[in-house]
């Protein structure tokens, strides 16, 4: 089969970088277009007839119940396979998505490797579908890192860390490497803001200020719930902000214990 052609339609910025940046990273998918709302998605549709529209479920001026029903109305060559995306897991929208025509239903937080493979299944390739799947079998290890990158991915998105600053890569590779080495968490300025700092080619205090910016952004997003819901308990308020230390400790505590589930 020739390149599947996907378009990405999502309102949340990070997520929507995310989703395209990583499928790009697969063989044979081009994200030919990146879409904030349904009005904008339709007009790529239009314009570009995709092999597969990712489509968020919830979002403004026109919503992706809406996109579908006007989808099932174009006169295209070819529609699109769709793969939802939503917060919402009630069987009644569920019911509704496959209704109009959705063929795979995801809901948020979710694995980008399945993703990947939903969007070769919905393109009809499941040959490259069937590969993937063997991929990942055979390589354990590679696929326990990868995942364990779309679960720290989906945790920061979860608590409102967008990815584009500094402190999420240094976060993410402090996480890394505490849930590797746990004993770091009582040596974070000898060692673990100064291996960072080696990895990224940095200064160990520019690590601790990034990370310290990173989650004063979750915090000044005022998404509490969110945050108690990813972690299991109540964190704190949002006028007592976790330590750089005590954040890292709880991101890496939430990761170990769903690996061990």
């Amino acid at each position: 089969m020739e390149t599947i052609r996907v378009v990405v339609a999502e309102d949340n910025l990070q997520l929507r970088d995310m989703i395209a940046q990583y499928l790009a990273q697969q063989d044979g998918i081009e994200v030919t277009g990146t879409a904030a709302n349904g009005a904008e998605a339709l007009q790529f549709i239009g314009e570009q007839e995709p092999d597969v529209l990712i489509c968020d479920m919830i979002m403004p001026q026109v919503d992706g119940y809406a996109v579908l029903e006007r989808l099932q109305a174009m006169n295209l060559q070819h529609k699109p396979g769709v793969i939802a995306l939503t917060a919402l897991g009630r069987d009644d929208f569920i019911a509704r998505a496959i209704n109009l025509g959705v063929h795979y239903y995801m809901v948020k937080p979710f694995d980008f490797t399945m993703l990947a493979q939903r969007v070769y299944e919905a393109a009809g390739d499941d040959r490259k579908a069937d590969q993937l799947c063997m991929h990942l079998q055979g390589e354990a290890q590679d696929a326990g890192a990868q995942s364990l990158e779309e679960r720290i991915a989906n945790l920061f998105l979860t608590v409102g860390i967008p990815a584009h600053i500094k402190g999420y890569q240094y976060l993410r590779e402090a996480v890394r490497m505490v849930i590797d080495n746990p004993d770091l968490m009582g040596r974070i300025t000898k060692e673990l803001y100064p291996g960072i700092a080696k990895r990224f080619n940095t200064t160990s205090s520019k690590v601790e200020r990034a990370i310290r910016h990173a989650i004063e952004v979750a915090w000044n997003r005022g998404r509490i719930e969110a945050l108690d819901e990813a972690f299991g308990k109540n964190v704190c308020s949002l006028d007592d902000k976790p330590t750089n230390g005590e954040f890292i400790a709880l991101v890496a505590d939430r990761l170990r214990i769903e690996k061990s589930a």
